[in-house]
């Protein structure tokens, strides 16, 4: 549906819907569902943006199915609180707020945003939104902002991690994983990768040191010893890591299996309980955006320390798919939505 609108002697047609992916109950992929909203409309200090992609992430599975259990008081008891889905995006901005700064219309850019998964997106120009850089594809950018800043948070901001020491990552071919191996290699770090058969060759060539695969060797039964692990696999108890650790080590807990009442926070709280009875250190966190960081990826981006591993890439309509795919197996990188559009 269309209706023209007024701009001085000119004349410019305004879509009033858009396509968006939701559910209205919990459940598998066929719960999923086109739905015809009303544009969003920008505000003051928002942007409106065209998606080009956009990427699925764990927690979009989660969302679907709403699990663990533990989480529904903030996803909704009985029905979700919301209906949309998905949080990154890569797009073209088509319209800018009266106090925007540092966009206008026509710019390409990625980021993060609530209800990603739909045509049309609105995000705050101060928050989580920065431009894409040139020979970046909008698949690309959209692999980037929930598992790029999670790996980076987790290497950084928790782990510390300081050039020279030695780096386990535990599940090193999905979509944070495959950013992890790439970012600590950026800091300067010695990076072992465990990954199956299938990730061997990208965690290679993302930079690690040393592979292993986990379906014939087992990691914690190496001859050498880690200042820090990234846990996303979440397969591993404390102590079985704990005879790979340094004294002083950290272990960052990202995630863990899918399913069951309360899925992967059975893994964190044993890791937690277990690591405060000792001198090594174990963390967990949720990934927090913020436009430093999206700066900083991007940066690592153009530049080439960081470089997206996209396992597939679905048309929007293939949503249901897509997500199958997701649940299913393990991803080696990231699985992508493409909508096809012009610029894209």
């Amino acid at each position: 549906m269309y209706v023209y609108l007024a701009r001085t002697q000119t004349y410019i047609v305004r879509k009033l819907l858009m396509r968006a992916i939701i559910r209205k109950r919990f459940g598998g992929p066929s719960v999923l569902e086109f739905a015809e909203l009303p544009l969003p409309v920008p505000n003051d200090d928002q942007l409106l943006v065209r998606v080009a992609a956009t990427s699925l992430n764990r927690a979009d599975w989660y969302a679907m199915v709403g699990r663990p259990l533990v989480g529904r008081p903030s996803m909704g008891w009985r029905r979700p609180k919301s209906e949309r889905l998905g949080t990154d995006y890569s797009g073209v901005v088509e319209e800018v707020g009266k106090n925007v700064s540092g966009f206008q219309v026509d710019d390409e850019v990625f980021g993060g945003r609530d209800g990603a998964l739909a045509e049309y997106i609105t995000p705050r120009h101060d928050r989580a939104v920065v431009r894409k850089p040139a020979g970046i594809t909008h698949e690309q950018a959209a692999a980037i902002p929930v598992a790029a800043i999670t790996a980076l948070q987790a290497l950084r901001d928790h782990g510390g991690v300081q050039p020279g020491e030695r780096v386990l990552i535990n599940g090193a071919s999905g979509g944070v994983g495959s950013f992890a191996v790439q970012i600590a290699k950026a800091f300067g770090a010695d990076v072992t990768a465990v990954c199956g058969p299938r990730g061997l060759e990208a965690a290679r060539a993302g930079g690690a040191d040393r592979v292993v695969d986990y379906s014939s060797e087992d990691s914690t039964r190496l001859d050498m010893k880690f200042d820090l692990v990234i846990d996303i696999a979440g397969n591993r108890s404390w102590r079985q890591l704990r005879r790979v650790l340094t004294p002083r080590a950290r272990v960052i807990v990202v995630g863990g299996r899918m399913g069951g009442v309360i899925g992967p926070l059975g893994h964190v709280l044993r890791i937690k309980l277990r690591g405060m009875f000792s001198r090594r250190q174990a963390k967990f966190f949720i990934a927090k955006f913020n436009k430093p960081d999206m700066e900083t990826l991007r940066d690592m981006l153009a530049d080439g320390r960081v470089r997206p591993v996209i396992d597939r890439t679905f048309r929007f309509d293939e949503f249901e798919g897509a997500f199958r795919y997701l649940g299913e197996g393990h991803p080696q990188g990231k699985v992508v939505l493409s909508l096809g559009q012009p610029g894209a």
